[in-house]
């Protein structure tokens, strides 16, 4: 295949950043947010500090290894390109993804400088946390989509998409809502776990209990609802468009229904903090998943398959 080495590095930048990811909720998990002070991006007043605590060394993995990340995204901008001609899709794939790694950089060094770790248990901590859990999945949709187009994937073509569009706009408004209210939930488990499951639920409908603990309901109901409709709509997706479509359609699937039985365990378990990477980790593979879904569904639909798009919602309502 032509450009294969290319096509292997941005797939191992895409896995790589995967792995920051879930290093990055380990931080959270352990407590850690706070192992280099309120300093960034030096640590402990140095570039490279004495890793006195585990809570600091685990702070300045982090930070190296999101540095790691952000020069093979810029590297791999400047390999795709001066190796693929314009117009080529994945051109404006490795730009976005430069764009959302540096502001990755600055949503995360904005936290450390305002002091929103650790056991900090403010509204603002939840929006920033809601703002770097947003900006991380536009980051990897658009390395998985930079990826899927050196790959091979078709260009995306934006008109005629008819009721398609519509199904694949509101399954990413579904998982998006769905990771903001996770994202919530995860740092309210962390800093008010409960000794057993009566007890969790108890201070989730408690008026006097913390609001991070108030929130943590929507979660669920949030997953459920996202679930039926990925389901359904993934299927309406797949029977308008093409094989490539349909092997996605699949693969959303049993992610989707392997998800929602981590959850359960999640909850059941009192949200350890390895299940709560598995969780996380799960959580980014369905919405790579469905980005790549989308992306090969209007690679292969268009003007001319706009009627067939219509012949497959009528037929399954």
């Amino acid at each position: 295949m032509k450009h294969e080495r290319l096509r292997a590095y941005a797939w191992t930048t895409l896995a790589v950043t995967l792995g920051v990811i879930l290093w990055g909720a380990y931080v959270r998990v352990s407590g850690s947010g706070a192992g280099c002070g309120k300093e960034w991006p030096i640590c402990k007043g140095k570039l490279i500090p004495s890793m006195s605590s585990l809570e600091t060394l685990v702070e300045y993995l982090h930070r190296a290894s999101s540095g790691v990340i952000t020069v093979m995204v810029l590297l791999l901008l400047v390999w795709t390109l001066s190796a693929l001609p314009r117009r080529h899709p994945a051109r404006s794939g490795a730009m976005a993804s430069a764009f959302f790694v540096l502001t990755e950089g600055a949503v995360g060094a904005a936290i450390v400088l305002f002091e929103r770790v650790a056991h900090d248990k403010s509204a603002a901590r939840a929006a920033w946390m809601s703002l770097h859990l947003v900006n991380t999945f536009l980051l990897i949709a658009s390395i998985a989509l930079t990826a899927w187009w050196i790959s091979g994937g078709a260009a995306p073509r934006a008109r005629g998409q008819g009721a398609v569009g519509g199904l694949l706009a509101g399954g990413v408004a579904a998982l998006l809502l769905v990771g903001v209210t996770g994202a919530l939930t995860a740092l309210g488990d962390t800093l008010f776990g409960a000794r057993t499951l009566a007890e969790g639920v108890a201070a989730d409908f408690s008026p006097t209990a913390h609001f991070l603990q108030q929130i943590r309901v929507l979660h669920p109901i949030a997953a459920v609802l996202a679930a039926v409709y990925l389901l359904y709509a993934r299927g309406l997706v797949a029977a308008a468009r093409g094989p490539e479509t349909r092997r996605l359609s699949r693969v959303v699937a049993a992610l989707v229904v392997g998800q929602l039985a981590l959850g359960t365990l999640n909850l059941v378990m009192l949200a350890p903090g390895w299940m709560q990477l598995v969780h996380l980790l799960v959580a980014d593979l369905v919405w790579i998943s469905f980005v790549l879904l989308g992306a090969a569904a209007v690679g292969e639909g268009g003007a001319e398959s706009a009627s067939d798009a219509g012949g497959a919602l009528a037929a399954r309502t």
